[in-house]
C-alpha cells in the first residue's frame, strides 16, 4: 500500500473552495494535459454521495484506459472521497478535506491511499514510474489551483 498526501495553502475562502471541487466537470481543469482526461458519463452541477463518474485517461504503460470513480462520504463544505471502482490500480481511495482559515484563505488536503496490482512487478513500476508520475499530477494540480486561486 502505498500514499501520497498534499496540503495547500489557497487564498479562497472554504465555501468558494468547495464550490469548486463540488463540481464533477472542474476535475479537467486540474488534470495534466498529458493524461488526455475525458469524462465519459455526463455529469451533475453538484456532486453527491454515491455517484459514479466514468473517465478515460492515459495510463503510463497502460496507454488509454477507463476509470470508474464512486464519491463517498460527503461532508459538505468539509471533505469527501472519491474511490476507484474499476481502473487501473488494484486500490485507489482519495480523501480531499477542505479548512477555512480566514475569510479568504483556506487549506486543501489531498491523502491517497493505493495499490498497484501484479505484486512484485507492480512495486517494481511504482519505484521505477507511477510513485513520480502520480508525484508530478499531483504538483499539477496543486500549480493549477494556485494560479486559480492564488496561494
Amino acid at each position: 500500500m502505498y500514499r501520497l498526501e498534499r496540503d495547500i495553502e489557497l487564498a479562497v475562502s472554504a465555501e468558494d473552495l468547495w464550490q469548486f471541487v463540488a463540481t464533477p466537470g472542474n476535475l479537467n481543469a486540474i488534470t495534466p494535459p498529458e493524461l488526455h482526461f475525458e469524462i465519459l458519463t455526463s455529469v451533475p452541477e453538484r456532486m453527491y454521495n454515491g455517484l459514479m463518474i466514468l473517465y478515460r485517461v492515459r495510463v503510463p504503460l497502460l496507454g488509454r484506459t477507463d476509470w470508474l470513480t464512486e464519491i463517498k462520504h460527503i461532508r459538505p463544505g468539509l471533505s469527501f472521497v472519491d474511490e476507484q471502482r474499476r481502473g487501473p490500480y488494484r486500490l485507489w481511495y482519495h480523501y480531499h478535506e477542505i479548512c477555512a482559515l480566514g475569510p479568504a484563505r483556506s487549506r486543501m488536503i489531498d491523502r491517497v491511499d493505493y495499490q498497484l496490482p501484479f505484486g512484485p512487478l507492480g512495486r517494481m513500476v511504482h519505484r521505477a514510474l507511477i510513485g513520480r508520475t502520480l508525484e508530478r499530477i499531483f504538483d499539477y494540480r496543486s500549480q493549477a489551483l494556485v494560479e486559480r486561486f492564488g496561494g
